[in-house]
């Protein structure tokens, strides 16, 4: 995509830079820097898997924050068992921490931030199978931490301790799919943050306007380790799947980028 005929974002983001400190207003919500952006820019906030902004999807930073940015959602195959809901949570997962406390005492968990660099200390992992053209989730019970030796137990028990099996995964034209219609244009805002009685502030300090997305460098990330596969499930609840990178990793997914501070 030819950035020339997006001179009337790039305006609109260079006056924001212009304004200075913008109150919060969407109090309780992690999200809230691209929130209160999109409500400057006039986006409507929807979950679907579409850009934000016509042909750019937003995505946003606290400047002090180091967690991840999320790429896009998407639930594993085969998504006829959901797989999530009915295998790795009732069977691999383990007691909430709030088990009792802010949920039932018999609320588990099945909470996972993994990448293709290294095996958790539950001995999960991602696999790129170029051979298969699949992204896959393996575990291996050689790599559970001993403090951990407990929930094995209770995996032997509900599963057996071999390999999952089915193995959830994720085929390349699926996630291109996917890249495709989110992800193919990318605005970074980066947004400074601060506290004045009792209400909280932002300025937005930078936007990165990516395009020419490279599907090479985003398998390449999850086998380096700074894409992240991301489960967050608990009993009666999923949270849903998502692909995560590191922010200052983000500009290696494109091939161009225009940087406005």
């Amino acid at each position: 995509m030819n950035l020339e005929i997006d001179k009337g974002l790039i305006t609109q983001l260079r006056d924001i830079l212009k304004q200075g400190w913008i109150e919060n207003t969407r109090h309780g919500n992690c999200g809230s820097v691209g929130n209160i952006l999109e409500d400057i820019l006039g986006v409507s906030e929807n979950n679907l898997p579409i850009p934000d902004l016509n042909e750019w999807e937003l995505k946003s930073k606290r400047e002090s924050s180091s967690s991840l940015v999320t790429l896009f959602h998407s639930e594993p195959f085969p998504r006829k068992y959901k797989f999530v809901s009915n295998i790795l949570l009732p069977k691999y997962g383990w007691r909430h921490k709030l088990a009792g406390i802010n949920y039932p005492a018999n609320e588990m968990s099945f909470r996972q931030t993994i990448n293709g660099n290294r095996r958790s200390d539950r001995g999960f992992t991602v696999v790129i199978d170029r051979s298969s053209q699949k992204i896959l989730i393996s575990f291996d019970r050689n790599y559970v931490d001993p403090r951990h030796s407990e929930w094995l137990k209770h995996v032997e028990m509900n599963v057996g301790l071999g390999e999952l099996n089915p193995q959830p995964y994720w085929e390349f034209s699926n996630i291109y799919s996917s890249i495709n219609r989110k992800l193919k244009n990318c605005c970074l805002a980066v947004a400074d943050t601060k506290v004045e009685s009792g209400k909280e502030f932002f300025k937005y300090t930078e936007f990165k306007l990516f395009t020419g997305f490279s599907y090479e460098n985003f398998l390449k990330g999850l086998e380096e380790g700074y894409i992240y596969i991301d489960f967050d499930a608990r009993t009666g609840h999923n949270h849903g799947t998502k692909f995560r990178i590191q922010k200052n990793k983000l500009m290696t997914l494109y091939a161009n980028c225009i940087d406005l501070v």
